[in-house]
């Protein structure tokens, strides 16, 4: 699991644990099942402090994207197909909003936009 701390952002260190993981279930790269790392070694790796650690733990379980076990350790939890569908469309549907937002700021046009991305998404293929 790659987790990376900016020290340039304006989000909390929790916060910012919380969304890097729960953007590696959302894209697959973490599955149902997945062990994560305890609270205590995550710490270590990220050289932050333990509490800081257990308040991003605390906001994934509370989205349901992690499950404790007491005793065994933290999971993904069971994601619902089509929640998790809905949550991936909503990453992208954000991305393309800041998209379209920066291409307004340039002054790009909807015909351009539509062609860079219809070439994008056919170079991908």
């Amino acid at each position: 699991m790659k987790i990376i701390i900016s020290n340039a952002s304006q989000d909390p260190i929790y916060i910012q644990i919380a969304e890097q993981i729960k953007n590696q279930i959302i894209s697959g790269e973490l599955e149902e099942g997945d062990p994560l790392p305890s609270i205590r070694k995550l710490a270590q790796e990220l050289q932050i402090s333990v509490i800081t650690t257990k308040r991003a733990y605390e906001e994934l379980d509370k989205e349901g994207f992690i499950d404790s076990v007491g005793g065994k350790g933290t999971f993904v939890a069971m994601q619902n197909k089509e929640l998790l569908r809905e949550k991936k469309m909503k990453m992208v549907e954000d991305r393309l909003s800041e998209a379209v937002a920066e291409a307004q700021l340039l002054g790009i046009n909807l015909d351009e936009l539509k062609e860079m991305l219809m070439l994008l998404y056919k170079e991908d293929k």
